[in-house]
């Protein structure tokens, strides 16, 4: 059996007579498990967890520098699916309830439990970590809804829940996070493959939360000791979809961290889909010029304001511009300013002004007279027409 597929245990107790009994006595195999590492005592079963990432905790309660009621506390808090067996004396009984109220699957006494007992057990884990991975529907369908939102502008219950989700879903024992932003476009492999196939080859990677967005992309936030991990798996991927990309951020302590960082992900992707290349495909001073006007859509940036911006000269800014973009800054700011107040008005309830200011033209007049010059319409009308549009689609 391929041992990367196997489920890991970690075993913990300071009796070391009981640490190898249960390494030579259980039929791990049989169960699809491996004992990855055991430890003499809570803190050195923690490090023992950090480096490993077992499925499967095996530990005594009482043991010098950190008990087992410790040692479970952190583990769920760092990977919450983690499956606990507390090992027990009777004089540990109320030890036991707690730690089955921190989420430990269930405890056995040490000087009398079967081997039935055990594996029934281990049998029962067996089949829960090797079932289907599948998200809440709901949540995910939630969380995919209010990240769109608030990306594009129309309003900001994601962020709102930030703290939130930091705290609870994103915490994993208080590491450093990274986002990844994986683009699955002109691939056979949609976002949900992706967590299939992490969990055919490494399942504690399936603890990252993978977040849907529309049908090319999915945001993954992944604590800082599954990054290599991550980084090996979508590599794994990319040799079998060589179209398949992704941008990481990292690493990440803070919320509003992990909000810049969701932004900046969104809105480099935003420019590879609309211009139909990567940071890779432009000059750095271009890339960067690009990214700070998309990241500032109501500044008045002029050509001399960006080239000095970027370090370089207004005429060789110029030049440099035109050659990558394809078109000169004056045309590219024209085309980017009526694509932004075009998808303002078709996507949101925005008022006139409010649009203006957002596309730095001004007042709502002078953006009245300017988008019916260049499209024909006026803006009232031209949503009127994408609404009609929008209910004729539907029905």
């Amino acid at each position: 059996m391929n041992t990367a597929k196997k489920i890991k245990v970690l075993i913990v107790d300071d009796e070391s007579i009981v640490r190898k009994g249960l390494r030579s006595t259980v039929s791990w195999e049989k169960f699809g498990m491996e004992v990855v590492a055991d430890a003499p005592n809570g803190l050195k079963a923690w490090e023992a967890f950090l480096e490993h990432r077992p499925e499967v905790v095996i530990t005594d309660i009482v043991m010098p520098e950190m008990d087992g009621i410790e040692l479970s506390r952190k583990v769920k808090e760092a990977a919450k699916d983690t499956k606990i067996i507390l090992l027990s004396c009777h004089r540990d009984f109320e030890y036991a309830q707690q730690g089955i109220r921190l989420g430990a699957s269930g405890y056995l006494l040490k000087t009398a439990f079967e081997d039935e007992e055990l594996e029934e057990m281990l049998g029962k884990f067996e089949r829960e970590l090797t079932a289907p991975v599948s998200a809440a529907p709901q949540d995910g369908e939630r969380l995919e809804t209010l990240l769109f939102a608030w990306l594009n502008g129309h309003n900001d219950k994601f962020a709102s829940e930030f703290a939130q989700l930091h705290k609870d879903q994103w915490h994993y024992g208080g590491q450093p996070l990274h986002i990844y932003l994986i683009r699955t476009a002109e691939c056979d492999l949609s976002w949900g493959e992706l967590v299939r196939a992490a969990a055919q080859n490494e399942r504690s990677i399936t603890e990252g939360s993978l977040i849907p967005y529309g049908e090319e992309y999915c945001y993954w936030v992944v604590p800082d000791t599954l990054r290599e991990a991550a980084d090996g798996l979508l590599v794994e991927c990319k040799s079998k979809c060589g179209k398949l990309q992704w941008s990481r951020r990292g690493s990440l302590m803070h919320s509003d961290d992990l909000k810049e960082a969701f932004q900046a992900l969104h809105k480099e992707a935003e420019l590879e889909r609309i211009y139909g290349v990567s940071g890779e495909d432009w000059p750095e001073p271009i890339w960067k010029a690009v990214h700070l006007l998309h990241a500032n859509p109501a500044a008045d940036w002029s050509a001399s304001d960006l080239a000095e911006e970027v370090g370089l000269s207004r005429s060789h800014f110029s030049i440099l511009f035109k050659k990558a973009v394809g078109d000169s800054f004056i045309a590219f700011q024209y085309k980017r300013k009526l694509r932004l107040a075009s998808g303002l008005l078709r996507d949101t309830a925005l008022t006139m002004q409010e649009i203006a200011e957002r596309t730095g033209l001004g007042d709502s007049k002078y953006f009245s007279k300017w988008f019916k010059r260049c499209t024909g319409q006026t803006p009232s009308h031209y949503r009127s027409e994408q609404q009609k549009g929008d209910v004729s689609r539907t029905n």
